[in-house]
């Protein structure tokens, strides 16, 4: 008997949409001026500080939250989220 086989755990990967829990996103600041972030997951994932104009990379839903690390934010990718 093959019906507990698990068939379909193959055909649906995980889902890569928001891979940062919630509960993260609402303490996480920019280490560098401490101010609020905003969080895309295309084209890459990233976590955008609009004051300092940089944008953290997110490894493996892991947030890389070292300035050194940071990217100078391009505004034609990462567009200001309007309410």
């Amino acid at each position: 008997d093959h019906h507990d086989a698990p068939t379909s755990r193959a055909l649906h990967p995980p889902a890569r949409l928001m891979s940062l829990a919630p509960e993260l996103l609402a303490i996480l600041v920019c280490p560098q001026c401490k101010g609020s972030l905003s969080h895309f997951t295309s084209p890459d994932e990233v976590l955008v500080c609009r004051s300092c104009r940089l944008t953290y990379r997110v490894d493996d839903g892991i947030p890389v939250m070292l300035i050194d690390e940071a990217q100078p934010l391009d505004e034609t990718r990462y567009p200001e989220l309007t309410p």
